[in-house]
């Protein structure tokens, strides 16, 4: 490791120990990742972006701290230091994870979903990856599922070019019918981007979620991205999850319309066959 003195003066404007050495770390879609070694021993990651909206980095922090407050919860990074320019984490050492982490993850997720919202949406609006992710209330999962996740981001997939006309109808189609489709349930607290990229699998079995889009929503969200993006082990911890907090029937049969809300984001930041594959998954429910 080298040291950036840029980064290394930012860093310790925020934090209490001087940094010794900086190394960029590989993998980040959006914002630059630095891995920062400390003066007290300990690890650090800071993420920038250049050009970031001033509550970035504050949302993701909040989102960070209201997952890591539930006693049995969901393990999450812990917050150093956050301004609008930077945010600055623990470290996770990473390892190779296995059947049985799977399942202490899906009690912990279980344990965090129960913690609950104060309702669908609710508080400030966040970001999924670089798109802005309206939060605002509704009183019923089905309006809020329609209103603040599936139409503006098909209309966003249309307007860039992801989306034809009559693939987006067929979103437009499925929103009349959600109320009888999906089992109301209390709000959950919801990691709310929760892809496999996002679970980094720690050392003694340590798991740790990263990089939330966190909200009050309905927890077949989160289990449905797990299931879309393929998380190692998903039986394993499927049946973990289900030990601490059935589900609903026939949530399975539910896993491809709570997979429409990633694969419109996807469609609106990578294009591709995403507004296709949306639009094949919507249909498969009218």
């Amino acid at each position: 490791m080298t040291r950036q003195p840029t980064l290394a003066r930012r860093a310790e404007e925020l934090i209490e120990s001087a940094v010794v050495a900086t190394a960029p770390v590989a993998g980040g879609d959006i914002s630059t990742a630095t891995k920062l070694r400390l003066s007290n021993g300990t690890t650090a990651l800071m993420k920038t972006l250049n050009g970031a909206p001033d509550d970035f980095f504050p949302t993701e922090a909040a989102g960070l701290r209201w997952l890591g407050e539930v006693s049995g919860g969901v393990r999450v990074p812990e917050v150093l230091a956050v301004e609008h320019d930077c945010l600055i984490i623990s470290w996770v050492e990473t390892g190779r994870g296995g059947a049985e982490d799977a399942a202490d993850l899906g009690q912990r997720l279980a344990r965090t979903h129960l913690a609950g919202a104060p309702s669908y949406g609710g508080g400030s609006d966040g970001y999924i990856g670089r798109l802005p992710l309206p939060n605002g209330a509704a009183p019923t999962w089905a309006e809020f599922y329609a209103t603040r996740r599936l139409l503006p981001y098909a209309k966003l997939a249309r307007d860039r070019g992801a989306m034809t006309a009559a693939e987006s109808a067929s979103i437009d189609a499925l929103v009349g019918r959600l109320a009888g489709l999906v089992p109301e349930e209390p709000p959950a607290r919801l990691h709310g981007d929760l892809w496999n990229g996002n679970v980094l699998w720690g050392q003694e079995g340590q798991v740790t979620l990263i990089d939330p889009a966190a909200y009050g929503g309905h927890r077949e969200v989160d289990l449905a991205m797990l299931a879309l993006f393929g998380l190692p082990h998903l039986p394993r911890m499927m049946e973990a999850y289900e030990e601490v907090s059935p589900l609903a029937a026939d949530w399975e049969d539910r896993l491809g319309l709570h997979q429409l809300f990633p694969l419109l984001v996807h469609a609106c930041l990578f294009g591709g066959g995403y507004g296709a594959r949306a639009a094949a998954a919507a249909a498969r429910y009218l």
